[in-house]
């Protein structure tokens, strides 16, 4: 592989980009080991797909916001490097796939022309900040939510607070309580409020705290109901590094934010966080509410034929959203499995200078929002829209299903998602065309129980699994019912029903309409009637489908394969796996001291400061590892070194190990400190590798 370059003016991307490049060339020589490359890559957006030898490339679109010139960008460098498709996910990004991971540094670089980032994009870090995608021209917003959602973008991207925690940070701001970015179902969740003092309006935030999907959903618990946005950013700091010192780290699947609120409680978790705020970068954050007025032609467009009046009516009815700004509507656009071609997208583009502002918004259920639109455009855009095959109606409605990509590209993927996803799709048009209508009912499907589909948050959901017939393996569909948004961060998760072969999903979905049409009450919404009969009545429902009594050939084939269905599940990379190899630590020491050196020279001494903490763990858990003690939260690893190496005599330090590293939150980041601490922490790294280096040799004399 040869050496790789990039001129790009931000030298700190270019430097990230030229790091990429020289870890892949490592890795390929052997001289990083396979698990701590993962991370690296993960972190900069490149996963590893259920095909041997190819990568899943996640593109990171903070809030879903996306330029003509940015998507033109994209589709671009999807033909040059992928399969020419870009896979709208749930957390607003873009995906594109089975991309060789030699590539990937020359894509990056391509991406970056027009600012467009991979970075922590995947793996332990602060995920892609979501936003409600009519943020900005939200009627019922009392404030754009935009300025705070970008801010934390930029405040959190590289930050060294949340480079390597023990698992994934989800954030979201929704626009109104209504709540349409899910802020219940995130680590932290933002609700826009605003009060009046001494006659003048003060802004804030509602927040809400360790809310997650996954196998154990669990709904956010409220912080305050209101938090002034001057304060909103250290709060989220504080937050990040107490979930980074005391989070789960060896055991993949209770390292969320939510096990560590159960197990210590939410008061408990919040002193601990109000403890930290010494230590923070700053005390306020004012965030820039300036937002650039929307960009779009002024120009007039020929008058145009509607051709099929009747989809015009509907499309009109389902799609279109009046904005707050007087003449202008928004447009929802159904993205069937959030997937678009390139040629598509580069027309879609066009079309969108034409008509809408350059402010493209992803949404959270796999489409499009455009924003701006003059209504007496209207007739033009759905013409256009209509001849690429992008104005169907029933926008977020029944018929408007959210999948993940399932077994198609995913590791974890246990059956396939995407082809039950188009035959329900199929099924509701052909015979429920009227719910296009309905966004009460809404149905989202997931290869997994790990919900990237977001199953468990809504009226119906799916997720991937698989049964025991006899002797053979059947691909399975677990149903959930009774999820989604209650409105101001709060919300209900779905509760499992039963398991039925994957086959028998549209079957399950015409057996729950039927009987809600049949027995609701006048008005009453599909949660309100699940509520009311109860999770029994519905397992009764459908458990003559779930019967393994008629079995047939054809339920043991997934959809859209022709061949019987082979249970397949990878190594999941959702978020990197640690590897617990002592040079490999303190090698990684080494490197923090190093990136706390160069952020003390530019000033940035909080960055400096918590660089030479994370040099202080890494080189203690390498000892700790040298010795087969487990290790599985920072906080543990500085008591049990304390009992296994400093109260034993085996290293002696000035103080506890407790004390010596706890400075870190004990005083404010000046210069002062920054030096006193990185030195500190050099020291004990130098002193560790010495320690080690003397066992090494006794090792050898003793053999």
């Amino acid at each position: 592989m040869q050496g790789f370059r990039t001129e790009l003016e931000n030298p700190i991307v270019q430097k990230d980009i030229i790091e990429l490049e020289k870890k892949i060339r490592l890795f390929r020589e052997g001289k990083i080991h396979e698990e701590k490359f993962r991370s690296l890559r993960l972190a900069r957006g490149v996963y590893g797909q259920r095909q041997q030898g190819v990568q899943m490339v996640r593109i990171k679109l903070p809030y879903g916001r996306l330029t003509i010139q940015q998507l033109l960008r994209i589709s671009d460098v999807s033909d040059n490097y992928a399969t020419g498709n870009l896979h709208i996910t749930t957390r607003q990004d873009i995906q594109i796939h089975f991309v060789s991971l030699d590539r990937t540094p020359e894509l990056w670089a391509e991406l970056e022309k027009d600012s467009i980032t991979l970075r922590e994009a995947c793996g332990n870090t602060v995920r892609n900040v979501t936003g409600s995608p009519l943020a900005g021209v939200d009627p019922e917003e009392p404030f754009d939510i935009t300025p705070y959602a970008h801010a934390f973008f930029e405040y959190l991207l590289r930050n060294p607070i949340c480079q390597d925690m023990g698992r994934k940070f989800k954030i979201a701001f929704s626009s109104s309580e209504k709540d349409t970015a899910f802020a219940f179902m995130h680590d932290l969740g933002f609700i826009p409020k605003v009060r009046f003092e001494n006659g003048q309006e003060v802004r804030g935030f509602k927040i809400v705290l360790g809310g997650g999907l996954g196998s154990q959903p669990h709904i956010a618990e409220e912080v305050t109901d209101f938090m002034h946005e001057d304060l909103i950013i250290p709060f989220a700091e504080s937050v990040i590094r107490i979930f980074d010192r005391y989070g789960e780290r060896a055991k993949r699947h209770k390292a969320r934010l939510k096990y560590l609120i159960q197990d210590i409680g939410k008061d408990a978790f919040l002193e601990l966080a109000e403890k930290e705020r010494l230590a923070l970068k700053v005390k306020t954050y004012k965030i820039n509410r300036d937002v650039a007025s929307p960009v779009f032609s002024e120009g007039e467009v020929a008058p145009v034929e509607i051709i099929n009046p009747l989809k015009y009516e509907q499309w009109l009815k389902s799609n279109i959203y009046p904005q707050k700004q007087e003449g202008y509507v928004a447009v929802g656009i159904r993205v069937q499995n959030g997937d678009i071609k390139t040629p598509v997208a580069r027309k879609f583009a066009a079309l969108v200078a034409e008509v809408a502002a350059d402010d493209i918004r992803l949404t959270n259920s796999q489409g499009i929002m455009l924003r701006y639109v003059k209504e007496e455009n209207l007739p033009y855009l759905f013409e256009r829209l209509n001849e690429l095959g992008l104005a169907n109606p029933g926008f977020e409605s029944v018929i408007d299903i959210t999948s993940c990509p399932g077994t198609d590209t995913c590791n974890l993927g246990i059956s396939n998602s995407t082809g039950i996803t188009r035959e329900l799709e199929r099924v509701l048009l052909e015979e429920y065309p009227d719910l296009i209508y309905n966004k009460d009912i809404t149905i989202k499907i997931s290869g997994c129980i790990n919900a990237c589909g977001q199953h468990a948050m809504c009226a119906i959901g799916f997720h991937g699994s698989s049964m025991k017939i006899g002797k053979m393996v059947a691909p399975a569909l677990q149903v959930l019912l009774g999820g989604g948004p209650t409105g101001d961060g709060t919300g209900v998760a779905s509760e499992k029903i039963i398991k039925v072969p994957s086959k028998r999903g549209p079957q399950v979905l015409r057996t729950l309409l039927e009987d809600y049409f049949k027995n609701s009450t006048e008005g009453e919404l599909y949660n309100q009637y699940y509520n009311r009969q109860g999770k029994i009545y519905f397992y009764d429902l459908l458990n003559p489908i779930a019967s393994q009594e008629n079995i047939t050939p054809d339920d043991f084939i997934d959809w859209e394969q022709t061949e019987a269905y082979k249970p397949e599940i990878g190594v999941g990379e959702c978020a990197s796996v640690l590897i617990d190899l002592v040079a490999t630590l303190l090698y990684e020491a080494e490197e923090r001291l190093d990136w706390s050196s160069q952020a003390f020279e530019k000033g940035d001494y909080a960055d400096s400061i918590y660089h030479a903490y994370t040099g202080f763990i890494n080189s203690a858990k390498a000892l700790l590892v040298s010795e087969s003690v487990k290790t599985n939260t920072q906080s543990g690893i500085v008591k049990d070194f304390d009992e296994k190496f400093v109260a034993s005599g085996k290293v002696e330090l000035p103080s506890t190990f407790n004390d010596l590293v706890y400075q870190l939150n004990q005083n404010e980041p000046s210069r002062e400190f920054a030096e006193y601490y990185l030195n500190q922490s050099k020291l004990f790294n130098k002193q560790l590798a010495e320690y080690r280096n003397a066992n090494l040799v006794n090792t050898e004399i003793n053999l």
